[in-house]
């Protein structure tokens, strides 16, 4: 098992005949993704080939579904077409939308994923490199070879940290890896993959990356003591902020003590979050409590 994504999920790529989609669709194809369709409106009836793969281009979601069974779409359109695009994919009701694209103006994310959220379809993103079950499915742009299959689950906002933690702890494996995006409006949280992870048999432990700004940590903090018995391993990104500066990310805004790496620490402390300082450490934590857990049984 897995959460949202597993080698059964027949997947279609908005997209796919433009130069991101096609780089990124022969990666999927390579990681054991079953990519059943591109998706364009202007190419369809076409196929790409793809090393030894010809892949269909339909003229729509709708289409693609029907003829493929789809219930995975993964989209890589320009950031002035994303709404269209997810809404379409939405509409033909899709169970899972990838959306990769960057620079969705926030007026366009809030419409789409409000849209979704009402009918049933699971918005991922916008603005993230996707999600990645090793071994089973790839949906996205994260890199498929530097972990393998296993019982960790990881959730987080920033790409790069995925992949660091991905890769520090690439001998004990993950479950499911999903990146949310980074934008300040995004289909999935923390706290529904979190969710996801207590329910998936397959995943022992969770790791949690959070970030300096808002208040996603500390909600997702009380979350876990509710409802979390899983063990939860986290990391804020931005403990070297200095108070008052503006990060990369939007909404990475710190005011006085809320929003801050200690404030967030603190937090899911409380809880009952190991918190690492910095990724190695959260790693070294992650490897810990699994050593613990293994004692118990």
């Amino acid at each position: 098992m897995a959460i949202y994504l597993t080698k059964e999920s027949r997947v279609l790529v908005q997209g796919m005949t433009g130069a991101e989609g096609m780089k990124h669709t022969r990666r999927m194809l390579a990681a054991g993704t079953n990519i059943v369709g591109g998706v364009n409106a202007r190419k369809a009836g076409r196929a790409v080939d793809f090393d030894d793969r010809a892949v269909p281009v339909f003229g729509s979601v709708v289409d693609g579904m029907q003829s493929t069974g789809a219930d995975v779409t993964v989209v890589f359109v320009p950031p002035a077409f994303t709404e269209a695009a997810v809404i379409e994919a939405v509409d033909a009701g899709i169970g899972l939308a990838v959306v990769i694209t960057e620079g969705v103006p926030v007026h366009d994310s809030v419409a789409f994923t409000t849209h979704a959220a009402a009918r049933g379809t699971r918005v991922i993103g916008p603005n993230c490199p996707g999600l990645i079950t090793p071994g089973q499915s790839n949906a996205g742009i994260i890199p498929a070879d530097i972990t393998k299959p296993g019982r960790i689950g990881l959730v987080s906002k920033s790409g790069t940290l995925t992949y660091q933690l991905m890769y520090e702890l690439r001998d004990i494996g993950f479950s499911t890896c999903v990146g949310i995006g980074g934008d300040p409006v995004v289909g999935t949280s923390r706290i529904d993959c979190l969710a996801a992870f207590e329910e998936d048999p397959d995943t022992d432990l969770v790791v949690l990356i959070g970030e300096i700004g808002g208040d996603a940590e500390e909600r997702a903090a009380a979350y876990i003591r509710e409802h979390v018995t899983k063990p939860v391993v986290g990391y804020v990104a931005g403990f070297t902020a200095p108070e008052g500066k503006t990060m990369g990310h939007v909404g990475a805004i710190v005011s006085g003590s809320s929003g801050t790496a200690q404030a967030k620490k603190a937090a899911l402390e409380a809880a009952g979050v190991r918190v690492g300082a910095k990724p190695t450490e959260t790693a070294r934590l992650a490897l810990a409590v699994l050593d613990e857990e293994a004692g118990h049984h």
